[in-house]
């Protein structure tokens, strides 16, 4: 994180208001103490979530941390001016969610790790600004990759990633995603089951395929892994 904050010329942050947590898989996790504990400031999560890294981490410094405040799906909170709520997604964890941001008209949502995308993450997907979507992995890639047989079919449930070709299908469909955002980036590829060329080309086709009335105006954009994204202006 602080090599991202050098990377785009901004200095190192002196303070931070919260960490906030999908889920309990370590690489959404792992860096919830140390971040806490950097900047003193509360971790923001499910308490089944919560109880889930306890687990995982008995001896950790997790249990170090200081403030701890429990979110509900469905449920609105504020961290300064920004309104935040959590929504539950489809994924092989305790209580994964995906967190929509709004401050003074402006709408952020994220989500990434889910197997599909039910009606209820398309709904608040919709009128976002900037839209942080999972587009992990190209199905064909995956099948002949290097993961063994039960991790690719827990990858490809619907309680594991989304594929590029679920993205483009949701891209494509003017009746669930109304092409209201400004930026749409593209997160958690895979790096053995996917390329960021591949992911950039079916999500252009299928914003491609939609009805002039219905086009989409704003910025396609690859998140990688080693090169930070912005900073973005809403």
């Amino acid at each position: 994180m602080l090599r991202r904050f050098e990377a785009l010329g901004r200095p190192r942050p002196e303070h931070v208001d919260a960490v906030l947590i999908t889920h309990e898989h370590s690489d959404h996790s792992s860096a919830m103490a140390q971040m806490a504990r950097e900047w003193k400031c509360p971790a923001y999560l499910t308490e089944l979530t919560h109880r889930e890294i306890l687990k995982l981490c008995e001896d950790g410094p997790v249990r170090k941390i200081e403030r701890i405040e429990y979110v509900r799906c469905g449920a609105p909170f504020e961290i300064g001016d920004i309104e935040i709520t959590p929504f539950t997604i489809p994924h092989d964890a305790a209580d994964p969610v995906g967190y929509c941001f709004r401050s003074n008209g402006t709408k952020v949502v994220i989500v990434t790790d889910l197997g599909y995308m039910p009606e209820l993450v398309k709904h608040y997907l919709r009128e976002a600004d900037l839209l942080i979507l999972e587009s992990n992995h190209d199905l064909e890639m995956l099948k002949v990759g290097p993961y063994p047989w039960y991790i690719k079919q827990r990858v490809m449930s619907r309680t594991g990633h989304l594929s590029n070709a679920v993205v483009s299908e949701f891209l494509a469909d003017t009746e669930v995603f109304d092409g209201h955002a400004r930026h749409v980036i593209l997160a958690h590829l895979s790096e053995q089951n996917n390329n960021p060329d591949v992911a950039r080309i079916s999500a252009e086709e299928a914003l491609g395929r939609r009805a002039a009335e219905f086009a989409f105006h704003g910025t396609l954009h690859v998140a990688s892994q080693r090169v930070p994204l912005g900073p973005f202006e809403l």
